[in-house]
C-alpha cells in the first residue's frame, strides 16, 4: 500500500484499511484541532519523532482495552482502598501533558511529545476533547495519563508515574469511570507488556474500525470530569 501524502487544505484522511503494513497511513498535513479530532474519528493517530515529517498511524493489530475488562490485583485493590493516593479529572491537563513529554522511558531514546504536539493538545482540552487524570500524593503531582473522549470511545495517549504504580491508580479510576458511563473501548494505540497486564488484548484493524464507526459522531463538549467521575469505587468497599 502506497503512504498518502495530506493536503494543507484538507484535513480529511484516507481510509484506514489503506494502511501501509508498518501501520502509516499518511505523511503531512499538521496538527491543527480539527484534523487531529478527524485523525481519531477515523482510526488514526499522529506519531512521530522530533526529526520526522509528521507521520499518522492505524496500525493492524490495534491494542485496545474493553473498561469492563481492566485487571486489577490484589496488591493494586489494597492500594485503593488505603488511599494511596489522590485522583483528580482534569485539573492540571498542562501538568501532566509536560510530565509525560519529560519522563525518562529507558526503551526510547527520546520523546515524541514535541512542543508543537503539547501546544496542540493543550488546545484539544480547552475545547473539551482532550481530558486528563491527575494522581497526587500530599499535593504533589506524582503520575497521570491524558487521552481524547469521543461519544463512547476514550483515545489513551500518554502516561508517567513519578511513584510506584501510581498511572496504574489512575488508569484504574479512569477505566471504572468509563465503564460505568458506558464507553465502549478505549484506544491503546500500540501494545505493552504493561497494558496487557492490565487487560488490553490485540484485536483486528477491521474490528476496531467498526468501534469507532459507531462513535465518530464528532461528540464532545467541555464538562467537569471531576465532578462528573467518581474516585471512590473501592474505598467505599472498604
Amino acid at each position: 500500500m502506497p503512504i498518502f501524502q495530506l493536503e494543507d487544505d484538507n484535513i480529511l484522511f484516507p481510509p484506514a484499511r489503506l494502511t501501509d503494513e508498518s501501520g502509516i497511513l499518511a505523511v503531512g498535513g499538521d496538527l491543527s484541532s480539527e484534523r487531529i479530532i478527524e485523525a481519531y474519528a477515523s482510526g488514526v493517530f499522529p506519531w512521530f519523532n522530533p526529526e520526522d515529517p509528521l507521520l499518522w498511524w492505524s496500525p493492524d493489530p490495534r491494542c485496545v482495552l474493553f473498561p469492563e475488562n481492566i485487571k486489577v490485583s490484589k496488591s493494586m485493590r489494597q492500594l485503593l482502598r488505603r488511599e494511596t493516593y489522590t485522583v483528580t479529572f482534569d485539573q492540571d491537563f498542562a501538568g501532566v501533558i509536560d510530565a509525560c513529554q519529560k519522563i525518562y522511558r529507558p526503551d526510547q531514546g527520546g520523546t515524541w511529545i514535541t512542543d508543537e504536539m503539547k501546544e496542540a493538545y493543550i488546545n484539544l482540552h480547552n475545547i473539551g476533547f482532550m481530558h486528563s487524570v491527575e494522581v497526587w500524593d500530599d499535593g504533589e503531582l506524582v503520575g497521570g495519563l491524558y487521552g481524547g473522549s469521543m461519544n463512547k470511545a476514550f483515545f489513551g495517549e500518554s502516561m508517567f508515574s513519578f511513584k510506584s504504580n501510581a498511572s496504574k491508580f489512575g488508569f484504574i479510576m479512569l477505566c471504572k469511570n468509563l465503564e460505568e458511563q458506558n464507553f465502549e473501548i478505549i484506544d491503546c494505540q500500540m501494545h505493552t507488556d504493561h497494558l496487557e497486564s492490565m487487560g488490553a488484548e490485540e484485536i483486528p484493524r477491521e474490528s476496531f474500525l467498526m468501534y469507532i464507526d459507531r462513535n465518530q459522531e464528532r461528540k464532545f463538549e467541555k464538562q467537569d470530569w471531576n465532578k462528573k467521575f467518581r474516585t471512590d469505587f473501592y474505598t467505599a468497599k472498604s
